[in-house]
């Protein structure tokens, strides 16, 4: 594998998942092959979870790791090519990605859609540019339409707890006060459609996904008849998708907050959540501190996949 920005880079999800469980069995199994090997992880945007893990799974490999904050321990980038740069931005992303990929084996990259253009986020602009220009194999730490290493990790999840060959997994929208990109609940139902799950999106209307990422999802405006006989909750906010509203927040709905009503609908279903969560918005204390919450396990989760990712890149150098 040369680089990971979707799904389909991962291949056979039941093979991904006998490696995961390989690599979490013994995380230090193949420590070897990142032996004098270095990652670089470039974040435009705030981490936590995927910081933390993406370096810790790079540790368990061998590697050596450098962390550059775009915009904060580095200088500021500019993203457009013809711009005169007379401005805050000192140094072209054209110059800088080169640099970058003389220092490194393998590069990981974090930006976020910015909510300025639907097309130029929907184009990949930041993270294309650096698998065209560093010469280093690339993955996905959260692009502007998917963010692959959290929803490996979510299925890595569901794999492990689900009681049911064929569980129903419910992915549904829940107020929040900022307007969030599409990329996670995008790149959950691009993983979930590649499973044999039944698999539902349930969200007010206004808030449909792009199309080539609901598939062959039910999409379910009634929150409660989505949540009727459910084995996993998947709360995510997302701003509005279509052209006219995108990147709006078109409802502040309180009604669509995940609480016990609404799980006791569910056939005991677990919650999830990606992390960060606004409490008593998308989710009560009662149901994210209940024992069928697996945000915890969920995040912990998310060192396997980068792990595996990582693996592979570097079985492919």
């Amino acid at each position: 594998m040369r680089h990971f920005t979707t799904v389909h880079d991962i291949g056979d999800l039941k093979t991904a998942f006998k490696e995961a469980m390989d690599i979490k069995s013994d995380r230090f199994k193949y420590n070897h092959l990142g032996k004098n090997k270095t990652l670089m992880m470039i974040f435009f945007n705030s981490s936590l979870r995927t910081r933390l893990s993406t370096q810790k799974a790079a540790m368990n490999l061998g590697m050596n790791v450098m962390v550059l904050d775009i915009n904060q321990g580095a200088w500021k980038l500019e993203t457009e090519r013809g711009v005169v740069m007379d401005g805050d931005k000192p140094e072209h992303i054209l110059e800088a990605i080169p640099v970058m990929g003389c220092y490194c084996d393998m590069i990981g990259v974090r930006a976020f859609a910015r909510f300025e253009n639907r097309e130029e986020d929907y184009s990949e602009k930041i993270i294309q540019q650096f698998i065209d220009l560093s010469g280093k194999p690339v993955f996905s730490m959260e692009a502007a339409t998917r963010h692959p290493l959290q929803s490996f990790a979510d299925y890595i999840t569901i794999e492990e707890y689900k009681k049911k060959d064929r569980p129903k997994v419910v992915m549904t929208w829940a107020p929040h006060p900022k307007a969030l990109p599409q990329a996670v609940p995008n790149s959950f139902a691009e993983w979930m459609n590649e499973t044999d799950y039944e698999f539902v999106i349930t969200h007010p209307k206004g808030y449909e996904l792009a199309p080539e990422f609901v598939g062959k999802a039910q999409v379910e405006y009634d929150q409660e008849k989505a949540f009727q006989h459910a084995d996993f909750i998947y709360a995510k906010n997302w701003a509005a998708y279509e052209k006219e509203n995108y990147g709006q927040i078109l409802s502040m709905d309180m009604d669509w907050t995940v609480d016990t009503k609404k799980m006791a609908l569910t056939d005991n279903a677990y919650f999830m959540h990606c992390l960060p969560v606004r409490r008593n918005m998308i989710v009560t204390d009662e149901v994210i501190e209940s024992p069928q919450s697996l945000v915890i396990p969920e995040a912990a989760n998310r060192e396997i996949s980068a792990q595996v990712v990582m693996k592979r890149i570097l079985e492919s150098l």
